[in-house]
């Protein structure tokens, strides 16, 4: 899974959401004066090392760390380093979002047990704690941990708050059930990183039956794009390097999704919903699927990649809320998931490309996902079919 270099910001903010999703997302809708800076600012104080610390090249970043760890245990070791979390919390479309959620609806926490899945620095356990919930059990994997009980003792919430270090899977919690799971559990493509299955297995041992998962809907989109220039310098460089051909490394980048920000001037056709998940419903086998598509193209153009992108939703909230990864709405950490075609496609506005996409958990690695895209294109000036496989990793 690749990134585009030197692409750090969005080259589209514009507010529009597609009319498949209406969510709410409105800065100034809150219920108390909180500076989400302010917020951010305190964590990562707490997660800054001394300057000792700083100077020591072999020190690790947490203490507690292990010296037989394996590949196996990369994962999670990744979550250690604080420039992720950095990332997510400096997220403001992910973070504001879920810090609306729980201030504007704390009829929600008054008084009642949360559970946090993958708290990293327990961001949103604090949020919980003080919108009154009852107590707070943050779980937390990776060497973070350490430094999310120094967080929570920095900020006074020791009393309401408990960190448990371990995966979800493996630990036991100090109560028989919860009344709230929340989690931020979403990865580039909706599902990288399968920790969707954490929740969901979560929610089986100790959701009560009345029980509320936050956020509890999730929905995938498809679209497609023109992107000659870039898909030219990334996949046909390979073609002549330096006068060698290297097309074998060709054939996989083009099967390695592509995490990038898509200028919305880019998208040549609808935007198609193809799979909403009921994160309070659905079992883990539902990860695994095989859907149709249909994508009208809305001018004459070229189309080089399908773009992949999600809407999370917070239905139980007093007013619906959510937030969207797609091209058209404000850049986030997620950005979108391009997947180049090995043809080009010459579409005339009004004509269709009609196919399929399966998707699941890599077999060797879960966190991984394996896709497929079956795709077909009979059109007046170019006729196309083809079978492409991608894996993300």
């Amino acid at each position: 899974m690749g990134r585009r270099k030197n692409n750090q910001t969005s080259t589209s903010l514009n507010n529009t959401q597609h009319q498949a999703t209406k969510v709410c997302f409105d800065d100034d809708e809150e219920e108390e004066n909180i500076n989400l800076d302010d917020s951010i600012v305190a964590t990562e104080k707490a997660i800054a090392m001394d300057d000792v610390t700083m100077s020591d090249p072999n020190a690790p970043f947490v203490d507690g760390g292990d010296d037989d760890k394996t590949s196996a245990d990369y994962y999670f070791d990744s979550y250690s380093h604080f420039g992720i979390h950095e990332e997510m919390l400096k997220d403001g479309v992910r973070t504001k979002t879920y810090q609306n959620v729980i201030f504007q609806n704390k009829f929600l926490f008054k008084d009642k047990v949360v559970l946090d899945v993958g708290a990293g620095t327990g961001i949103l356990s604090l949020f919980c704690a003080k919108a009154g919930a009852a107590h707070v059990y943050a779980v937390e994997c990776s060497h973070i941990a350490n430094m999310a009980k120094e967080i929570v003792e920095s900020n006074g919430f020791s009393n309401v708050i408990t960190v448990l270090k371990g995966k979800i899977e493996d630990i036991e919690l100090p109560v028989a059930k919860v009344d709230i799971i929340i989690s931020e559990w979403m990865g580039y493509f909706l599902l990288f990183e399968n920790m969707l299955d954490s929740v969901l297995y979560a929610r089986d041992k100790w959701l009560v039956n009345d029980g509320i998962v936050l956020p509890d809907k999730a929905s995938l989109y498809l679209t497609a794009i023109e992107d000659a220039e870039y898909k030219e310098d990334k996949i046909e460089f390979w073609n002549n390097v330096y006068g060698f051909d290297m097309t074998c490394i060709k054939k996989q980048a083009m099967g390695e999704p592509l995490v990038d920000t898509v200028d919305q001037n880019q998208i040549v056709t609808n935007c198609q919903l193809l799979k909403t998940m009921d994160i309070s419903k659905m079992v883990s086998g539902d990860t695994s699927f095989t859907v149709p598509f249909k994508l009208v193209a809305e001018r004459d153009d070229y189309i080089h990649a399908l773009v992949a992108y999600f809407d999370v939703s917070f239905t139980k909230c007093h007013k619906l809320m959510g937030f969207s990864t797609g091209p058209r709405s404000r850049a986030t950490h997620w950005k979108q998931t391009v997947l180049y075609l090995e043809d080009v496609l010459t579409i005339c506005q009004g004509e269709a490309l009609i196919g399929s996409m399966t998707v699941a958990p890599n077999k060797k690695n879960p966190r991984d996902i394996d896709i497929t895209i079956n795709y077909s294109l009979n059109g007046r000036r170019c006729v196309a079919s083809r079978t492409q496989h991608y894996k993300m990793r």
